[in-house]
Order: C-alpha cells, then sequence, then structure tokens
C-alpha cells in the first residue's frame, strides 16, 4: 500500500446494523466462555482455530469466517439455532414477495410429448 493512501477495508460499506451484530455476537460468545471458566486458548483448540481468531470472533471483526463462527458455537454447544438462520419459514418479506407473485409463472408450462 502506498504510503499516505487509506486502505478499504469490508467494515467501510458494511451496515452499521450488520457490524453491530457481529459485536453483539461476539460479545455473546465471550461471555459463554467466561461461563465455562475457559481461557481464550482453550476454545481455540477445541473449535481446531488459533486463538487469534477467537480474539477476532469475541471482537466481531466481519473478516472473520463464518465456519470459524459455527466451529467455536460447536465447542459451545451453541451451533443448534445455526441451522435456523435464514430458513425459508422464518423469512417472512421472502414469503410476501412470493405470495405476491403467485399465479405468475416465470417461463412457459413444458410440453410433454407422448411418443418415445
Amino acid at each position: 500500500m502506498a504510503r499516505g493512501k487509506r486502505q478499504i477495508t469490508y467494515t467501510d460499506s458494511m451496515p452499521a446494523a450488520a457490524q453491530e451484530a457481529l459485536r453483539q455476537l461476539g460479545r455473546n460468545i465471550a461471555a459463554a466462555r467466561l461461563r465455562r471458566r475457559w481461557r481464550q486458548a482453550d476454545l481455540a483448540a477445541m473449535a481446531g482455530i488459533t486463538r487469534a481468531t477467537v480474539i477476532a470472533i469475541e471482537h466481531g471483526r466481519p473478516g472473520t469466517g463464518i465456519g470459524a463462527y459455527v466451529a467455536v458455537l460447536w465447542a459451545l454447544g451453541l451451533h443448534g439455532d445455526v441451522a435456523q438462520l435464514a430458513a425459508p419459514e422464518r423469512d417472512v418479506e421472502g414469503a410476501t414477495l412470493e405470495a405476491a407473485r403467485l399465479g405468475t409463472r416465470a417461463r412457459p408450462p413444458a410440453t410433454l410429448d407422448d411418443e418415445f
């Protein structure tokens, strides 16, 4: 990087609400670890990641991979809700948009030929 130029990071374009959600998730993970009286190194070893990655997770850094978050949640026994994060049955807005489109087809119906 050239001297004097500011590097643009992912957080520069990330919505504030998304940044806050990551920070809250990090705080929740840190609280769960502390309730268990585990060191960051202990959690890292159980999750198969580095201590530096645990620190990044607990700070809610957006560049940290989702796999690392899930591994930490698994190590804490809190991974059960992960599959429900974007579950179709919880997508109220998507269901509303889908219902508004009912009756309209994206393409014409296929015709089947009875000849073999």
